[in-house]
């Protein structure tokens, strides 16, 4: 049922509107890793893989979501928008 081949680092969507990425996948013995959003993991083989239907989708805009971290812990400040970057254009006409 599945037309979307796994693919490590791929996310995807699965028909309960649950996000995972493709972690590990081992084609010859035929399991499928897979890491959801909240960070929890889990094994799947091949055949309940193609028992499935999944969408490929974008990753997440907030990465933050497996990675078990808070806004405040991300190192930099998300609502900052001075960057370090000025123009000199900008003073131009203060002369």
């Amino acid at each position: 049922m599945s037309q979307v081949q796994p693919t490590v680092g791929d996310w995807y969507k699965s028909s309960t509107h649950e996000t995972f990425e493709i972690v590990a996948y081992d084609a010859a013995q035929g399991l499928i890793e897979i890491q959801y959003f909240d960070g929890t993991v889990e094994e799947l083989d091949l055949d309940s893989w193609n028992d499935q239907l999944f969408m490929l989708i974008e990753p997440p805009e907030d990465w933050s979501g497996s990675m078990d971290i808070e806004r405040q812990d991300y190192g930099v400040d998300l609502e900052d928008s001075y960057h370090g970057f000025e123009n000199p254009l900008d003073r131009f006409d203060e002369g």
